[in-house]
């Protein structure tokens, strides 16, 4: 799932940040492209300050307290998900283009035993994607502007780190793009 609600307040540019162009497209349809030519299971994003346009095969869910934080799109996501029956998740953002499938379905796959599963890109922790199981949805914060990483500092032992094929970089600025439109 792709939390995709945000205003994008640092993207001070002509438009929002997850409909600036990347390579001919806008940037969120790269992470929703991504996600889902990883079929890891049904593919859920959640909106909220812009609208996107999605493929018909994936799942939009609106989340109307898109500005209380980011915390409030993971449970909009997380109530989704516990509609459907899943028992776990695995969750990025939309303004992070450059995780390809193969990483969404590495964290996906890893061994079940672990209840927070974690990217990491050349050496370095993701953040995202991170698969979280449904025993530690009830610990994911319920408003701010923070997702699983508080569950990561509180409880680093129950974290499985997964080297991943990608980067993990995101689009937060003009600055960010123009950087990655030259690449």
């Amino acid at each position: 799932m792709l939390l995709a609600a945000g205003g994008g307040r640092r993207f001070t540019g002509t438009t929002h940040k997850l409909l600036a162009p990347l390579h001919g497209r806008p940037v969120y349809e790269h992470a929703v492209q991504h996600l889902v030519e990883a079929h890891i299971g049904a593919t859920i994003v959640v909106l909220g300050a812009v609208p996107l346009a999605l493929p018909d095969d994936v799942i939009a869910v609106d989340n109307p307290r898109w500005a209380d934080g980011q915390a409030t799109s993971l449970q909009a996501a997380i109530a989704a998900a516990d509609r459907l029956g899943a028992d776990a998740v695995v969750v990025g953002l939309a303004d992070q283009p450059f995780i390809p499938a193969a990483a969404w379905h590495a964290i996906a796959a890893a061994d079940p035993g672990h209840p927070i599963v974690v990217a990491s890109f050349d050496g370095s922790r993701g953040p995202n994607p991170v698969r979280l199981h449904r025993s530690v949805w009830p610990r994911l914060p319920l408003d701010g502007d923070e997702g699983a990483r508080s569950l990561i500092r509180a409880d680093p032992s129950s974290v499985y780190e997964v080297a991943c094929v990608g980067s993990s970089a995101d689009i937060d600025t003009p600055e960010d793009l123009a950087r990655w439109t030259r690449s």
